[in-house]
């Protein structure tokens, strides 16, 4: 393990690798074409964020190309983690684009389902869901570890991906197996972004039980954590984003705030302090819909109380 003044290894992935806590956060990809409409949103992570997510196609609407917006990020020096969905394209659309995130240099790589077009504004929009999450993740890394294509084919160049799922944390049952996710790590899944998941209690019987199935060996967890503005929103997240926990009490206390905004920051910096300390929790992946300025604001705060914890 590193300690609070060890130097930071260089990439995401060599961080986890490291046993350093990291902190990632997601940004949603404006609906623009110019550039510094990302790059404003983006920037202020620059330095603080081990690295960022751009959404692909969130919520089933559509916004600047993902591969786009991951380029443009690291460019201006901000290490991207591409999030690639099989909802909007064939499996020959999707080796195409994991061919073309590799030559642009882009390694991170969180494979999604993606969204219903029915959630979202064109809901006549067709799905394609050629392949599966699982499907496509085995075919990132047979890229990566053999140069092919699942034809066979070869393929020239490098393509050194680091492989991400995502995950619904859930308070396990006695007889509970994580099939899923097992299902994803033999796939290539080395880290797992999760749905918001802000009970610690929760956290840590879940997290054991993936010690026992074999999974933290292999997986490194990252939590999805959210500095909440109200209580009506948080209320409305528990109530409509499915998988999403957050505990009654921290609702509660946003209630009896006079400021719940700056509330569900100290809230979120807590939380993260505490997920720190817990067995098999390797970071926590900051998401703000419609709150973007927040996250720098949690991620200085909190990697200050979690190295000064490490200390």
């Amino acid at each position: 393990m590193l300690d609070a003044t060890t130097p930071l290894p260089r990439t995401f992935a060599e961080r986890l690798r490291a046993g350093r806590f990291v902190m990632t956060a997601e940004v949603a990809p404006p609906v623009s074409c110019d550039a510094q409409d990302l790059l404003r949103k983006a920037t202020p992570l620059h330095g603080l964020a081990d690295a960022v997510n751009l959404t692909d196609g969130a919520g089933a609407r559509a916004h600047m190309s993902a591969l786009a917006a991951a380029t443009i990020l690291l460019g201006a020096g901000i290490e991207p983690i591409l999030q690639m969905t099989c909802r909007d394209k064939n499996r020959i659309a999707l080796q195409s684009e994991l061919m073309g995130a590799a030559a642009l240099g882009i390694n991170n790589i969180l494979v999604l389902t993606g969204d219903n077009p029915k959630a979202g504004d064109q809901p006549d929009t067709k799905p394609v869901f050629d392949v599966d999450s699982a499907t496509l993740l085995a075919t990132a890394r047979r890229l990566r570890d053999e140069g092919t294509l699942p034809t066979g084919r070869e393929v020239s160049g490098k393509a050194p991906f680091f492989l991400g799922a995502a995950d619904m944390p859930i308070d396990p049952p006695p007889d509970w197996k994580p099939s899923g996710l097992q299902a994803k790590v033999a796939a290539g899944a080395r880290f797992a972004q999760t749905q918001f998941c802000m009970d610690t209690a929760l956290l840590r019987r879940y997290c054991e039980a993936l010690k026992r199935a074999g999974l933290t060996e292999h997986l490194a967890m990252i939590i999805g954590v959210n500095p909440l503005r109200s209580a009506k929103s948080a209320q409305w997240m528990k109530s409509h984003l499915f998988g999403t926990v957050i505990p009654d009490a921290m609702i509660e206390r946003m209630e009896k705030s006079a400021d719940p905004a700056s509330e569900g920051i100290r809230i979120c910096v807590e939380l993260i302090e505490e997920l720190a300390t817990i067995p098999g929790i390797a970071g926590v992946h900051i998401m703000a819909p419609g709150n973007d300025a927040a996250i720098p604001e949690v991620i200085a705060a909190a990697r200050s109380r979690v190295q000064r914890a490490a200390g």
